[in-house]
């Protein structure tokens, strides 16, 4: 299996639109807007101000991917990458796709040496994704999340 861990681009917008949109259904039963969810991946992958996307590919094919985006803390006089937007295709997760994804954020993360840490946020339930996570060195947070609209 020869896989490759690089910076999405223009050309990957429908394949990280599809990704979203299967993940929404899968973890959450939601239905994403299609139009709305290109012009947001779009703005990303255009504008590198609002984060990046990472995708996996295996045999040249686009098999998964992960959006960082970022954070100011001016507690740390540096920024905190969030980690969103996971998604691997079900035939190719537990071969350490997301293991790799992860690895080239944080080699990212070291090479801005503006980093200070890496955050992301799972389901309650999903304890598969949480052994995952902390077989990568991450720990659970003490802090709640609350959300406002």
């Amino acid at each position: 299996m020869q896989t490759t861990i690089r910076k999405a681009q223009v050309s990957d917008i429908e394949a990280l639109v599809n990704f979203n949109q299967l993940m929404a259904k899968e973890t959450e039963g939601k239905q994403l807007d299609g139009d709305i969810l290109t012009l947001g991946v779009s703005n990303l992958i255009n504008d590198a101000n609002k984060g990046f996307y990472l995708v996996a590919e295996v045999d040249k094919q686009v098999v998964g991917s992960l959006m960082v985006t970022t954070e100011w803390s001016d507690w740390r006089n540096s920024e905190f990458w969030w980690v969103q937007s996971v998604y691997i295709v079900p035939k190719f997760r537990r071969k350490g796709l997301y293991s790799a994804l992860y690895n080239e954020v944080k080699a990212l993360g070291d090479k801005a040496q503006n980093v200070c840490g890496y955050r992301l946020y799972v389901e309650r339930e999903n304890r598969v994704a949480q052994r995952t996570y902390q077989a990568l060195d991450m720990e659970e947070s003490h802090y709640l999340m609350f959300e406002g609209k």
